[in-house]
Protein backbone atom coordinates (compact mmCIF):
# COMPACT_ATOMS: atom_id res chain seq x y z
CA UNK A 1 0.00 0.00 0.00
CA UNK A 2 1.68 2.89 -0.80
CA UNK A 3 2.24 5.63 1.85
CA UNK A 4 0.36 8.75 2.38
CA UNK A 5 2.67 11.69 1.94
CA UNK A 6 1.66 14.84 4.12
CA UNK A 7 4.13 17.17 1.84
CA UNK A 8 1.89 16.16 -1.45
CA UNK A 9 -1.16 17.10 0.02
CA UNK A 10 0.67 20.52 1.36
CA UNK A 11 2.04 20.78 -1.96
CA UNK A 12 -1.38 20.51 -3.84
CA UNK A 13 -3.15 23.31 -1.72
CA UNK A 14 0.49 25.75 -2.30
CA UNK A 15 0.10 25.29 -5.92
CA UNK A 16 -4.02 25.81 -5.58
CA UNK A 17 -3.21 29.27 -3.75
CA UNK A 18 -3.93 28.60 -0.33
CA UNK A 19 -2.44 31.40 1.43
CA UNK A 20 -2.72 29.34 4.90
CA UNK A 21 -0.71 26.83 3.22
CA UNK A 22 1.63 29.21 2.22
CA UNK A 23 2.20 30.75 5.41
CA UNK A 24 2.62 26.90 7.01
CA UNK A 25 5.21 26.19 4.15
CA UNK A 26 7.06 28.89 4.72
CA UNK A 27 7.08 28.84 8.41
CA UNK A 28 8.19 25.29 7.58
CA UNK A 29 11.19 25.90 5.39
CA UNK A 30 12.38 28.98 8.28
CA UNK A 31 12.36 26.24 11.04
CA UNK A 32 16.11 24.99 11.93
CA UNK A 33 15.00 21.44 13.50
CA UNK A 34 16.15 18.66 11.10
CA UNK A 35 12.82 17.09 11.42
CA UNK A 36 11.77 20.64 9.63
CA UNK A 37 14.12 20.61 7.67
CA UNK A 38 13.68 17.38 6.08
CA UNK A 39 10.18 17.90 5.67
CA UNK A 40 11.04 21.29 4.00
CA UNK A 41 12.95 19.34 1.56
CA UNK A 42 10.37 17.03 0.80
CA UNK A 43 7.82 19.77 0.26
CA UNK A 44 10.15 21.89 -2.13
CA UNK A 45 10.57 18.61 -4.43
CA UNK A 46 7.26 17.97 -4.29
CA UNK A 47 6.36 21.68 -6.04
CA UNK A 48 9.60 21.35 -8.36
CA UNK A 49 8.81 21.21 -12.06
CA UNK A 50 5.99 23.59 -11.63
CA UNK A 51 6.25 26.60 -14.79
CA UNK A 52 5.27 29.51 -12.55
CA UNK A 53 7.54 32.19 -12.45
CA UNK A 54 6.93 35.97 -10.72
CA UNK A 55 8.60 38.72 -11.06
CA UNK A 56 11.10 38.61 -7.71
CA UNK A 57 11.68 42.41 -6.91
CA UNK A 58 14.51 42.87 -4.71
CA UNK A 59 14.73 46.22 -2.73
CA UNK A 60 17.32 47.68 -0.34
CA UNK A 61 17.79 51.58 1.21
CA UNK A 62 19.15 53.28 3.65
CA UNK A 63 17.15 53.02 7.18
CA UNK A 64 14.35 55.35 7.28
CA UNK A 65 14.56 55.77 3.78
CA UNK A 66 10.50 54.73 3.80
CA UNK A 67 10.74 51.55 2.46
CA UNK A 68 7.65 49.80 3.48
CA UNK A 69 6.04 53.20 2.68
CA UNK A 70 7.21 52.81 -0.76
CA UNK A 71 6.39 48.85 -1.17
CA UNK A 72 3.00 49.21 0.45
CA UNK A 73 2.20 51.76 -2.45
CA UNK A 74 3.84 50.02 -4.97
CA UNK A 75 2.09 46.84 -4.17
CA UNK A 76 -1.26 48.69 -3.80
CA UNK A 77 -0.69 50.06 -6.98
CA UNK A 78 -0.13 46.35 -8.86
CA UNK A 79 -2.99 44.95 -6.93
CA UNK A 80 -5.42 47.75 -8.13
CA UNK A 81 -4.05 46.65 -11.80
CA UNK A 82 -5.01 43.15 -11.32
CA UNK A 83 -1.99 41.76 -10.22
CA UNK A 84 -1.26 39.55 -6.54
CA UNK A 85 1.50 40.53 -5.08
CA UNK A 86 3.61 38.60 -2.53
CA UNK A 87 6.07 40.66 0.22
CA UNK A 88 8.57 39.18 2.01
CA UNK A 89 9.98 41.51 4.34
CA UNK A 90 12.85 40.42 6.23
CA UNK A 91 13.42 42.43 9.91
CA UNK A 92 16.58 42.45 11.98
CA UNK A 93 17.40 40.34 14.05
CA UNK A 94 19.03 40.99 17.48
CA UNK A 95 22.86 39.54 17.80
CA UNK A 96 22.32 39.25 21.53
CA UNK A 97 18.76 36.84 21.65
CA UNK A 98 17.95 36.13 17.88
CA UNK A 99 14.46 38.30 18.43
CA UNK A 100 12.78 40.37 15.81
CA UNK A 101 10.06 42.70 16.45
CA UNK A 102 8.16 41.80 12.66
CA UNK A 103 6.95 44.76 12.21
CA UNK A 104 6.49 45.24 8.53
CA UNK A 105 2.88 43.72 8.47
CA UNK A 106 1.65 46.30 10.52
CA UNK A 107 3.51 48.97 8.71
CA UNK A 108 1.99 47.95 5.76
CA UNK A 109 -1.75 47.76 7.13
CA UNK A 110 -3.22 49.50 4.13
CA UNK A 111 -1.83 46.86 2.00
CA UNK A 112 -2.51 43.42 4.08
CA UNK A 113 -5.90 44.26 3.71
CA UNK A 114 -6.43 43.45 -0.08
CA UNK A 115 -7.12 39.91 -1.16
CA UNK A 116 -4.76 40.05 -3.63
CA UNK A 117 -1.93 40.71 -1.33
CA UNK A 118 0.10 38.25 0.55
CA UNK A 119 2.53 40.25 3.55
CA UNK A 120 5.02 37.72 5.44
CA UNK A 121 7.88 39.35 7.21
CA UNK A 122 10.86 37.32 8.82
CA UNK A 123 13.35 37.58 11.07
CA UNK A 124 17.02 37.99 9.57
CA UNK A 125 18.76 35.68 12.08
CA UNK A 126 21.62 37.59 12.15
CA UNK A 127 22.31 36.57 8.73
CA UNK A 128 24.73 38.49 6.61
CA UNK A 129 23.28 39.95 3.34
CA UNK A 130 20.10 41.61 4.90
CA UNK A 131 17.92 38.46 3.87
CA UNK A 132 16.88 35.95 5.89
CA UNK A 133 18.64 32.45 4.75
CA UNK A 134 15.42 30.33 3.83
CA UNK A 135 14.65 33.54 2.12
CA UNK A 136 15.05 32.13 -1.45
CA UNK A 137 13.06 28.97 -0.61
CA UNK A 138 10.10 31.16 0.25
CA UNK A 139 10.46 33.14 -2.64
CA UNK A 140 9.98 29.58 -4.66
CA UNK A 141 6.66 28.95 -2.33
CA UNK A 142 5.13 32.30 -3.72
CA UNK A 143 5.68 31.86 -7.16
CA UNK A 144 3.99 28.38 -6.85
CA UNK A 145 1.59 30.07 -5.31
CA UNK A 146 0.86 31.74 -8.17
CA UNK A 147 1.65 35.54 -7.48
CA UNK A 148 2.43 37.45 -10.19
CA UNK A 149 4.99 39.76 -8.29
CA UNK A 150 7.45 38.77 -5.22
CA UNK A 151 8.86 41.68 -3.47
CA UNK A 152 11.90 40.84 -1.00
CA UNK A 153 12.89 43.87 1.14
CA UNK A 154 16.16 43.36 2.89
CA UNK A 155 16.94 44.77 6.54
CA UNK A 156 19.43 48.26 4.97
CA UNK A 157 21.69 49.12 2.82
CA UNK A 158 25.56 47.82 3.19
CA UNK A 159 28.16 46.22 1.18
CA UNK A 160 26.66 42.72 2.01
CA UNK A 161 23.36 43.64 0.99
CA UNK A 162 24.62 42.86 -2.45
CA UNK A 163 23.36 39.21 -1.83
CA UNK A 164 19.52 40.30 -2.52
CA UNK A 165 20.90 40.57 -6.31
CA UNK A 166 21.07 36.54 -5.93
CA UNK A 167 17.60 36.36 -5.15
CA UNK A 168 15.99 38.93 -7.74
CA UNK A 169 14.96 39.62 -11.18
CA UNK A 170 15.28 43.27 -10.98
CA UNK A 171 17.47 45.44 -8.12
CA UNK A 172 16.01 48.73 -6.82
CA UNK A 173 17.57 50.61 -4.08
CA UNK A 174 15.73 53.32 -3.02
CA UNK A 175 17.72 56.25 -1.23
CA UNK A 176 16.70 59.30 0.38
CA UNK A 177 17.21 63.06 -0.84
CA UNK A 178 20.43 64.17 0.21
CA UNK A 179 23.51 66.43 -0.42
CA UNK A 180 26.26 65.64 -2.81
CA UNK A 181 28.26 63.94 0.51
CA UNK A 182 25.70 61.58 0.85
CA UNK A 183 26.96 59.66 -2.26
CA UNK A 184 29.95 58.60 -0.45
CA UNK A 185 28.13 56.98 1.82
CA UNK A 186 26.32 54.02 -0.53
CA UNK A 187 28.71 51.47 -0.91
CA UNK A 188 30.52 50.84 -4.58
CA UNK A 189 29.60 46.92 -4.92
CA UNK A 190 25.91 48.05 -3.87
CA UNK A 191 26.09 50.41 -6.49
CA UNK A 192 26.99 48.33 -9.21
CA UNK A 193 24.36 45.48 -8.51
CA UNK A 194 21.43 47.58 -8.64
CA UNK A 195 18.98 48.03 -11.64
CA UNK A 196 17.57 51.03 -10.66
CA UNK A 197 17.98 53.42 -7.96
CA UNK A 198 15.09 55.31 -6.51
CA UNK A 199 15.25 58.46 -4.97
CA UNK A 200 12.19 58.84 -2.50
CA UNK A 201 10.82 61.30 -0.69
CA UNK A 202 10.55 63.76 -4.01
CA UNK A 203 7.50 66.11 -2.02
CA UNK A 204 7.35 68.89 -0.40
CA UNK A 205 10.68 70.90 0.38
CA UNK A 206 12.48 67.82 -0.48
CA UNK A 207 11.21 67.87 -4.01
CA UNK A 208 14.41 69.74 -5.59
CA UNK A 209 17.22 68.32 -3.24
CA UNK A 210 15.45 64.79 -4.65
CA UNK A 211 15.63 66.12 -7.85
CA UNK A 212 19.84 66.97 -7.58
CA UNK A 213 20.38 63.81 -5.99
CA UNK A 214 18.78 62.29 -8.83
CA UNK A 215 21.43 64.07 -11.09
CA UNK A 216 23.87 63.19 -8.76
CA UNK A 217 23.57 59.51 -8.80
CA UNK A 218 22.89 59.33 -12.48
CA UNK A 219 25.94 61.09 -13.11
CA UNK A 220 27.58 58.28 -10.79
CA UNK A 221 25.69 55.52 -12.62
CA UNK A 222 26.79 56.69 -16.56
CA UNK A 223 30.52 55.65 -15.23
CA UNK A 224 29.76 52.07 -13.89
CA UNK A 225 30.92 49.11 -16.48
CA UNK A 226 27.77 48.31 -18.39
CA UNK A 227 26.89 44.73 -17.48
CA UNK A 228 25.50 42.06 -19.74
CA UNK A 229 22.57 42.02 -18.11
CA UNK A 230 21.88 45.30 -18.34
CA UNK A 231 19.09 47.05 -21.55
CA UNK A 232 19.85 49.81 -23.40
CA UNK A 233 19.89 52.74 -20.35
CA UNK A 234 19.88 50.96 -17.50
CA UNK A 235 21.05 50.92 -15.03
CA UNK A 236 19.07 54.07 -13.98
CA UNK A 237 18.06 56.95 -11.66
CA UNK A 238 14.69 57.98 -10.71
CA UNK A 239 12.41 60.16 -8.43
CA UNK A 240 9.30 58.83 -6.70
CA UNK A 241 7.41 59.89 -3.43
CA UNK A 242 5.75 56.92 -1.89
CA UNK A 243 3.26 59.31 0.14
CA UNK A 244 2.18 61.39 -2.30
CA UNK A 245 1.90 58.12 -4.69
CA UNK A 246 3.77 60.06 -7.73
CA UNK A 247 6.11 57.95 -9.97
CA UNK A 248 5.38 54.78 -9.09
CA UNK A 249 3.53 54.11 -12.34
CA UNK A 250 6.98 55.47 -13.65
CA UNK A 251 9.31 53.04 -11.31
CA UNK A 252 6.91 49.80 -12.20
CA UNK A 253 7.16 50.82 -15.78
CA UNK A 254 11.08 50.76 -15.95
CA UNK A 255 10.99 47.51 -13.65
CA UNK A 256 8.71 45.84 -15.84
CA UNK A 257 10.30 47.30 -19.14
CA UNK A 258 13.77 45.73 -18.17
CA UNK A 259 12.12 41.77 -16.93
CA UNK A 260 10.91 42.01 -20.58
CA UNK A 261 13.91 43.07 -21.87
CA UNK A 262 15.73 40.41 -20.43
CA UNK A 263 13.30 37.93 -20.87
CA UNK A 264 13.73 38.51 -24.84
CA UNK A 265 17.83 38.74 -24.66
CA UNK A 266 18.02 35.39 -22.49
CA UNK A 267 19.25 37.00 -19.77
CA UNK A 268 15.97 35.98 -17.58
CA UNK A 269 17.16 32.48 -17.56
CA UNK A 270 21.12 33.15 -17.32
CA UNK A 271 20.51 35.16 -14.41
CA UNK A 272 18.06 32.55 -12.29
CA UNK A 273 20.21 29.81 -13.22
CA UNK A 274 23.33 31.81 -12.19
CA UNK A 275 21.49 32.43 -8.99
CA UNK A 276 20.78 28.80 -8.43
CA UNK A 277 24.60 27.74 -8.92
CA UNK A 278 25.01 30.78 -6.13
CA UNK A 279 22.48 29.07 -3.95
CA UNK A 280 23.69 25.40 -4.09
CA UNK A 281 27.27 26.35 -3.31
CA UNK A 282 25.84 28.47 0.00
CA UNK A 283 23.78 25.56 0.96
CA UNK A 284 26.98 23.64 0.97
CA UNK A 285 29.07 26.28 2.96
CA UNK A 286 26.54 26.64 5.73
CA UNK A 287 26.01 22.86 5.99
CA UNK A 288 29.63 22.52 6.29
CA UNK A 289 29.78 25.33 8.89
CA UNK A 290 26.83 23.63 11.18
CA UNK A 291 28.96 20.31 11.59
CA UNK A 292 30.87 22.77 13.48
CA UNK A 293 27.98 23.22 16.16
CA UNK A 294 27.79 19.53 16.93
CA UNK A 295 28.98 18.76 20.65
CA UNK A 296 31.84 17.12 19.77
CA UNK A 297 33.17 19.44 17.23
CA UNK A 298 32.83 22.84 19.61
CA UNK A 299 34.89 20.67 22.19
CA UNK A 300 37.32 20.15 19.31
CA UNK A 301 37.81 23.60 18.74
CA UNK A 302 37.86 24.83 22.20
CA UNK A 303 40.72 22.31 23.08
CA UNK A 304 42.45 23.42 19.85
CA UNK A 305 41.96 27.25 20.32
CA UNK A 306 43.42 26.94 23.91
CA UNK A 307 46.35 25.59 22.44
CA UNK A 308 46.72 28.27 20.12
CA UNK A 309 46.15 30.79 22.66
CA UNK A 310 49.00 29.08 24.90
CA UNK A 311 51.39 29.58 22.05
CA UNK A 312 51.73 25.49 21.69
CA UNK A 313 49.97 25.43 17.78
CA UNK A 314 50.42 27.42 14.89
CA UNK A 315 46.78 28.70 14.13
CA UNK A 316 47.02 27.26 10.69
CA UNK A 317 48.09 23.98 11.85
CA UNK A 318 45.14 23.70 14.14
CA UNK A 319 42.74 24.67 11.82
CA UNK A 320 43.99 21.99 9.40
CA UNK A 321 43.85 19.71 12.50
CA UNK A 322 39.77 20.80 12.80
CA UNK A 323 39.50 19.99 9.41
CA UNK A 324 41.36 16.41 9.56
CA UNK A 325 39.00 15.53 12.29
CA UNK A 326 35.80 16.51 10.79
CA UNK A 327 36.40 14.09 7.85
CA UNK A 328 37.67 11.41 9.48
CA UNK A 329 37.30 12.14 13.42
CA UNK A 330 39.25 13.04 16.11
CA UNK A 331 43.07 12.00 15.29
CA UNK A 332 46.05 12.67 17.95
CA UNK A 333 47.33 15.67 18.66
CA UNK A 334 51.12 14.69 17.81
CA UNK A 335 49.70 13.33 14.11
CA UNK A 336 47.73 16.68 13.71
CA UNK A 337 49.69 19.40 15.40
CA UNK A 338 53.34 18.30 14.84
CA UNK A 339 55.86 20.84 14.75
CA UNK A 340 53.72 22.75 17.13
CA UNK A 341 53.45 26.72 16.69
CA UNK A 342 56.38 27.06 14.55
CA UNK A 343 55.05 24.73 11.68
CA UNK A 344 52.60 27.54 9.83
Amino acid sequence: MRQHNPQNDLAQRILAGDRRALARAITLVESTRADHREQATALLGALAGHDRQALRIGLSGTPGVGKSTFIEALGTMLCGRGLTVAVLAVDPSSARTGGSILGDKTRMERLSRLPGAFIRPSPSQTHLGGVARRTREAVALCEAAGFDVVLIETVGVGQSETVVAELSDVFVLLLAPAGGDELQGVKRGIMEAADLIVVNKADGDLKATATRTCADYAGALRLLRRRPQDAPGFPKALTASALEERGLDTVWGEIDALGNWRRAHGQWQARRAAQARHWFHEEVRQALLARLETPQARARMAELAERVARGEAAAGAAARAMLASLQSGPQSDGESLDGGADSA
